[in-house]
């Protein structure tokens, strides 16, 4: 395995744990919807949370700039195709964790509600 996969497995192990201990049901782990992938999906009381982790070893680079619009829409396609395949009545909420470091020192950083999707219109 190539060492950017370990490091961004660790990574999302890393933000399991924060999210059990705070009372989260893990539901799905890199859950694929075509091409797209939600790294995390957790429930907890009546919201179901779309999680994304980024993952960077540099403590000066900060994860969340990976978080780009296209980034953005693709989890949001595939979020809407995981509500839809399992018809979950659940409140849905987009959150991005960023994992910085490695496992003998890191931080992380837990955003709740990190976005909206973008409402598509039609003319």
């Amino acid at each position: 395995m190539a060492e950017h996969n370990s490091l961004g497995k660790w990574g999302e192990e890393m933000v399991i744990d924060h999210l059990v201990v705070r009372g989260y049901a893990i539901a799905e782990r890199n859950w694929k919807s075509g091409h797209n992938e939600i790294d995390i999906i957790a429930t907890k009381g009546n919201e179901i949370v779309f999680v994304e982790v980024k993952t960077r070893r540099e403590r000066d680079v900060n994860p969340l700039l990976a978080m780009t619009p296209a980034k953005i829409r693709r989890l949001s396609k595939a979020a809407d195709s995981y509500l839809r395949s399992r018809n979950v009545l659940l409140e849905p909420r987009f959150d991005v964790a960023a994992v910085s470091g490695d496992p003998h020192s890191f931080t992380l950083d837990y955003i709740e509600n990190a976005f909206y999707p973008p409402l598509r219109t039609y003319r």
